[in-house]
């Protein structure tokens, strides 16, 4: 996994082209963290992320389903945090196993519930910038 990612974007379509970037550091049993404000490009991203994965198909937030799985050149788990903070819950649902599998985890809202995530997660931080510019880095 990469180390240091730290770039500005000016529109959807560059944070979609960097989120192809960032996928291209990605490997099996990676966990990815995705933190920022509501609107600061996390779901954005990771549709570029998945584009960079060779996936065809529509990338939404899993905000209510709380976990959608993609069939790219690795299967992609995306999770969401935002709605659910029950870590009992997550726990029910088999997040621990998700995150130790050879699959590639993405999750939103990581920072909402930090005592459940690995040890070996990286987190990308969003930060709103102005209206349409986002900074982007690698914690």
């Amino acid at each position: 996994m990469i180390e240091k990612f730290n770039y500005i974007s000016s529109n959807v379509e560059e944070s979609k082209r960097l989120g192809c970037l960032f996928s291209s550091f990605l490997s099996r049993g990676d966990v990815v963290g995705f933190n920022g404000d509501l609107g600061s490009g996390k779901t954005t991203f990771i549709k570029g992320v998945l584009n960079g994965l060779n996936y065809k198909g529509d990338v939404t937030s899993p905000t209510f389903s709380l976990v959608n799985e993609y069939e790219a050149d690795f299967k992609v788990i995306h999770i969401d945090f935002y709605r659910e903070s029950n870590v009992n819950r997550w726990k029910n649902i088999g997040f621990e196993e998700i995150i130790y599998t050879n699959d590639i985890v993405l999750i939103e809202w990581s920072d909402l519930i930090p005592d459940i995530l690995p040890s070996h997660i990286k987190i990308l931080l969003f930060e709103h910038m102005s209206l349409n510019k986002r900074k982007i880095n690698l914690k």
